[in-house]
């Protein structure tokens, strides 16, 4: 999207009407919708469970794609680098605590993995101006695992109204699920020590440089 000059950087601007936002703001409102067809019947409704599985995959599919086209077509904004990050962590943070809610995944690594997830992003958005934190490939293998694990276990792979045919392969997925879910919770507790590690590191680098 062509853009205006701004007159003090010298860089074009980018309005926060655009597609990759469209589609940020997408996952936010899809947040309470994924919960409510999650907890249908206390999460015993195959139908809904199955819906919600339909709604977290385009959730993830789509932060996927606006990431793409953001840095592509030149449309990061101030707006895409909050929102981005909320909405992501809204979703899943959604799943694990449903999840939970039903009895799919334990409290304690619910809580774990939310306290880790959310002091990062807002860490990550407090010193954004100071200290800049690229991405991992960790980081991005702990989203795509955890991204797996909570699709899997939301798909109702266990329910007794499915044909009994259905039994021993929604048991070896949902248990492969769980797989996932252990190697997402040693990922995200790993990358979320390099990310706090790296954060030291640059400060300290900063402080060092301001003194001398």
């Amino acid at each position: 999207m062509a853009g205006t000059q701004q007159p003090d950087t010298g860089r074009p601007h980018v309005s926060n009407w655009n597609v990759p936002n469209a589609l940020t703001t997408l996952r936010i409102v899809m947040v309470p919708f994924f919960a409510w067809a999650l907890l249908v019947d206390g999460g015993d409704s195959a139908v809904w469970r199955t819906v919600a599985f339909v709604l977290f995959a385009v959730a993830m599919i789509t932060d996927k794609i606006d990431g793409d086209l953001a840095r592509k077509h030149g449309l990061v904004t101030n707006f895409g680098k909050i929102a981005d990050p909320i909405a992501d962590k809204a979703i899943t943070g959604m799943a694990f605590i449903g999840l939970s809610i039903v009895g799919d995944i334990w409290w304690w690594v619910t809580i774990v993995v939310l306290v880790r997830e959310w002091s990062v992003t807002l860490l990550r958005l407090s010193i954004a101006k100071k200290v800049v934190i690229a991405a991992k490939d960790l980081g991005k293998l702990k989203t795509t695992v955890q991204a797996i694990a909570l699709g899997g276990l939301t798909l109702p792979m266990r329910d007794p109204d499915l044909p009994d045919v259905v039994d021993l392969p929604g048991d070896v997925l949902f248990y492969l699920a769980q797989a996932f879910l252990v190697a997402a919770v040693a990922l995200t507790l790993w990358s979320g020590y390099e990310f706090f590690r790296d954060v030291w590191r640059q400060r300290h680098t900063l402080g060092t440089h301001t003194r001398a």
